[in-house]
C-alpha cells in the first residue's frame, strides 16, 4: 500500500453532510481520500446506523485504498422511535444518497450497497429503476433469509440488477446459507462475484480462538473490494 496515501487518509475526518428527503433531512458522512478512484455509497444494516464501528472501520480501510465512502442514516435511525421505515422510504433514501454522492464527487465512479438490510435495499432500488451513474453493487453480508428459515426469495429481485455485484459472505453467517448463496450467484452468472470470508459471522466477527482478528477480516474485505473494483467500473 502507498504509505503517502495511507498517512494522508488516516489523518482525515469524514465531512458531515445532510441528505435531503422531501421535507426532511438525515445525517451523512463523506470520507474522501486524495484522488479517489471510486465512491462507495454505504447503507447501514437494520439495527445500527452509519457510525457503527464496522461501518466506520470499513470506510477507513477503503479510504486507505483510495476509495471514498458516503455513509448515511435511513430516516428511522435519525428519529426518536427507531422503527424501520417502509421500503419506499428506504429505496428513496438510497437514491438520494447516490444523488448526493454524484453532486459531491461528480467525476468519480460510483458503486453502491452496504451492510445487510442496507445492501438489500440498495439492490432492490437498483432493480426497480437503475440509479444513474451506479457502476456496481457491493454487499457486506447479503441477508438471504432469516435465521433457520432457509430460502432465496429475498434474492429474487437480483435478476433485474443490471450491474456487476460483489457478495462478501462469512462462513458462519446465519442469514445466508453458503450453499444457497452459491446457487443465487451462479444463477446471476458473470454479473456476480462471491467472496467467502472464513470464520466470519453476519457481522464479520471471528471467534477468539481464530487465527486472526476482526480488524484483519475488515482488511480482507477492503482488499477484496479494491481488487474487484476495476472490472466493475470498466464494464
Amino acid at each position: 500500500m502507498n504509505q503517502e496515501l495511507s498517512t494522508s487518509t488516516a489523518d482525515r475526518d469524514p465531512r458531515r453532510l445532510k441528505l435531503t428527503l422531501g421535507d426532511r433531512s438525515v445525517s451523512a458522512l463523506l470520507l474522501t481520500p486524495p484522488n479517489p478512484r471510486a465512491l462507495y455509497i454505504v447503507a447501514h444494516g437494520a439495527g445500527a446506523g452509519m457510525e457503527h464501528p464496522f461501518i466506520t472501520a470499513i470506510s477507513r480501510e477503503l479510504g486507505e485504498r483510495g476509495i471514498a465512502t458516503l455513509r448515511f442514516n435511513f430516516p428511522y435511525m435519525d428519529g426518536p422511535r427507531r422503527r424501520l421505515d417502509a421500503k419506499p422510504v428506504l429505496h428513496s433514501s438510497v437514491r438520494a444518497a447516490v444523488t448526493l454522492g454524484t453532486a459531491e464527487l461528480p467525476e468519480v465512479p460510483i458503486i453502491a450497497g452496504g451492510k445487510s438490510m442496507g445492501g438489500r435495499m440498495t439492490s432492490a432500488a437498483q432493480a426497480e429503476e437503475p440509479m444513474p451513474g451506479v457502476r456496481g453493487l457491493v454487499f457486506l453480508g447479503f441477508p438471504l433469509h432469516p435465521p433457520k428459515r432457509l430460502g432465496t426469495e429475498r434474492a429474487d429481485h437480483l435478476d433485474q440488477v443490471d450491474v456487476p455485484s460483489l457478495f462478501l459472505q462469512g462462513t458462519r453467517d446465519t442469514l445466508a446459507d453458503l450453499e444457497l448463496m452459491g446457487e443465487v450467484t451462479a444463477k446471476l452468472g458473470r454479473r456476480a462475484t462471491l467472496h467467502v470470508v472464513d470464520g466470519a459471522d453476519h457481522g464479520f466477527h471471528v471467534l477468539k480462538r481464530s487465527s486472526r482478528s476482526d480488524s484483519e477480516v475488515i482488511e480482507e474485505l477492503a482488499d477484496t473490494i479494491a481488487d474487484w473494483l476495476p472490472a466493475a467500473i470498466d464494464s
